[in-house]
């Protein structure tokens, strides 16, 4: 057998990015995905063109942009790799790239430039007298640890990880689980990574699709069902006091319920149970605009004088319920008026659920930070043993942030494994 000085599960984009770090430093990586595609996750982001990072993110302060149970956790990791140096590397390639709104970064063609980038990098690391060999696709049935005895005369490692593949038993003595969450099944998402984090005695955070759009049922979302397709800005939020969470985003209205990037980013945050507040009109004070019109004898409806701050589907909708509101504003009784802007701008609605796993982008929840290194991401009771990227209980925003912590979890392990792969061969020539 080869002998392996890594083996990483999980072709995605940490696992990709931590096999080239590895390799560029002079280990012998086996990665290995159950999947035929490579990082196909990162192939469908983006609509195509692969969100890959984000200005704005500030590795000072994480939990401006991550959630989890420790957002200060990813810290380390998010400054020791950041958004400049992941734009390096795509430069060095030649892979064009464009900011949109709120410091998002996309590829200007395809993810595939990054994806090629990302594999380029892989085959360079026979360069640096390291070598990356891809798996894919190679189902794990199992993975098994053999401890050193003590009477070995190489201290310098713990033992070896024995993986058990359809290609056959691979071993290593570092493993790393890059194994991704259980968002978009349909394209290879499990909970392998999960698995294993049981098997060897880490704890895990629950797991619940995040950035997913939002539903509701019953008879209660009737009046908006017919809204589908119409889009807008609003301020959205959810929780109470210190627990309050909002976003200035555009909100889409979907047959079955929300979604658009303002009900993604509040759907991270929100908690079966607990109600949505949005602003349909953020910036304006409805209250106190249709108070105007009306003194300046508008003879219009109040629907489509209100169209002049909302789109017309939507005024129609709000209105149409109530029959003080089916006539001209100025003979619109004042406090139906009122009722409705504070309704629009405070347009309070519990949601039934989600869409779940197959339309979430990405994970909340998973493997406990408490359990893993903030510098190496190796587990505290089991040594050699990582976890990087999404199967970890680090969930960024919406906007490259997740991919962002791919890539420095990915770095910061690959700098762990390299110091560690030193340490074996000072301590047993023949490791």
């Amino acid at each position: 057998m080869r002998p392996w000085d890594t083996i990483i599960l999980g072709a995605g984009a940490a696992g990709l990015f931590c096999a080239a770090q590895a390799g560029q430093r002079g280990l012998r990586v086996l990665l290995i995905d159950h999947t035929e595609r490579v990082a196909e996750k990162v192939r469908i982001s983006g609509g195509g063109r692969a969100n890959f990072t984000n200005r704005d993110l500030d590795p000072a302060a994480p939990h401006k942009h991550f959630l989890g149970a420790n957002p200060h956790f990813c810290r380390s990791a998010l400054a020791r790799f950041t958004p400049q140096d992941i734009v390096a590397l795509l430069d060095r390639y030649g892979v064009p790239w464009h900011e949109k709104h709120k410091g998002q970064l996309f590829c200007d063609r395809s993810a595939r430039d990054l994806i090629d980038a990302l594999l380029a990098e892989c085959d360079a690391a026979s360069a640096q007298g390291g070598l990356v060999e891809r798996w894919q696709p190679c189902a794990v049935q199992r993975v098994e640890f053999q401890a050193r005895s003590a009477s070995s005369p190489d201290m310098a490692g713990a033992g070896s990880y024995h993986v058990h593949s359809d290609r056959g038993v691979v071993s290593a003595p570092a493993l790393v689980v890059a194994t991704g969450g259980l968002s978009i099944p349909k394209i290879g998402a499990s909970g392998l990574g999960f698995e294993l984090a049981r098997q060897f005695g880490l704890r895990l955070v629950p797991t619940r699709p995040g950035l997913v759009p939002l539903t509701f049922g019953g008879d209660a979302w009737a009046p908006y069902a017919g809204l589908a397709g119409l889009a807008l800005p609003v301020l959205i939020a959810t929780g109470e006091k210190k627990q309050r969470t909002q976003f200035h985003e555009d909100l889409l209205f979907t047959h079955r319920g929300l979604s658009g990037p303002a009900v993604l980013q509040i759907s991270s945050y929100w908690q079966p149970g607990a109600p949505l507040t949005i602003d349909l009109a953020p910036g304006i004070d409805l209250a106190a605009a249709l108070r105007e019109a009306k003194a300046a004898g508008a003879r219009r409806l109040v629907a489509r004088e209100l169209a002049q701050w909302l789109p017309a589907r939507l005024a129609e909708a709000f209105c149409a319920d109530d029959p003080a509101l089916q006539r001209p504003l100025t003979e619109a009784p004042d406090k139906a008026l009122a009722r409705l802007a504070e309704r629009l701008q405070r347009w309070q609605l519990t949601p039934s659920g989600t869409e779940g796993y197959a339309k979430a982008e990405v994970t909340v929840g998973g493997v406990d930070t408490r359990d893993l290194s903030s510098q190496t991401l190796e587990a505290r009771q089991q040594p050699g043993l990582y976890f990087i990227g999404e199967v970890v209980d680090v969930t960024g925003w919406l906007g490259g942030y997740n991919f962002q912590w791919a890539w420095a979890s990915a770095h910061a392990c690959a700098e762990a494994l390299g110091q560690a792969a030193e340490a074996r061969r000072a301590g047993d020539p023949l490791s």
